[in-house]
């Protein structure tokens, strides 16, 4: 199978670090966790990456190069202005087979065969993969019934919900709902699939995952590795 990394973000929420350095190129440990994600994908099977780069896409040209240095084929679709989430992916041919869509900021330990084998046996044109997770409100909640009349106060609460991974499988035929050269971020194009009639499924994983978007989400992943780096690159 082929993937494809979304690498071409600013990376505003890590600012001002990201002014300097591409977010996926932040190290956890001592290599950048968009490497610790290549060499997972490397192991599942994985032999070609695409990165669709943009913001400071000449760092990741330097360090990855062709690829070789990984076992695998790296090349570059650069994006000449912002094209969202899913919008890089109308520049990028080749996509002939199911490929791995995935950000370039994950730290995970999912296991991208299993999130395969569930993608093929549930004959869906895209499977997402998801995670629980708890949010916290630093606020008291006011909780209204109808008008002014207040009916409820929560003191701080915490909301459970599925959320995106990042980590996705589609079908080729996904490119169709993808204007060339358009900007489009992932919700959209999922509500398009849905609104069209697509078979969109869901992966739930309830193992080890962190997105690197904020800096405290950061700081502990960069923890995390180095607790628990045998699970995320076995053998390496």
């Amino acid at each position: 199978m082929k993937a494809v990394v979304l690498a071409g973000g600013v990376g505003a929420r890590q600012a001002p670090y990201t002014t300097l350095l591409p977010k996926p190129l932040m190290p956890v440990g001592d290599m950048p966790v968009l490497e610790v994600l290549l060499r997972q994908l490397k192991g599942a099977g994985v032999g070609e990456v695409i990165l669709a780069v943009g913001h400071l896409a000449s760092l990741f040209e330097a360090y990855f190069r062709d690829g070789k240095s990984l076992g695998m084929q790296i090349s570059y679709s650069k994006e000449q202005h912002p094209l969202g989430t899913a919008g890089p992916l109308s520049l990028i041919e080749g996509l002939q087979e199911p490929f791995f869509v995935l950000n370039g900021d994950v730290l995970t330990t999912l296991d991208f065969t299993s999130l395969v084998r569930v993608h093929q046996a549930q004959a869906a044109l895209a499977t997402i993969a998801t995670h629980e997770r708890k949010v916290p409100i630093d606020f008291g909640v006011i909780q209204f019934n109808g008008g002014r009349k207040i009916c409820g106060y929560v003191e701080k609460p915490s909301y459970t919900c599925m959320v995106s991974m990042g980590v996705y499988v589609f079908e080729p035929g996904v490119l169709a709902y993808i204007p060339h050269g358009e900007y489009l971020d992932f919700p959209n194009l999922v509500l398009r699939l849905i609104d069209a009639g697509e078979k969109v499924v869901g992966f739930p994983y309830d193992g080890y995952w962190q997105d690197l978007g904020r800096p405290d989400d950061y700081q502990e992943a960069a923890r995390d590795f180095a607790c628990m780096q045998a699970q995320f690159l076995p053998g390496a």
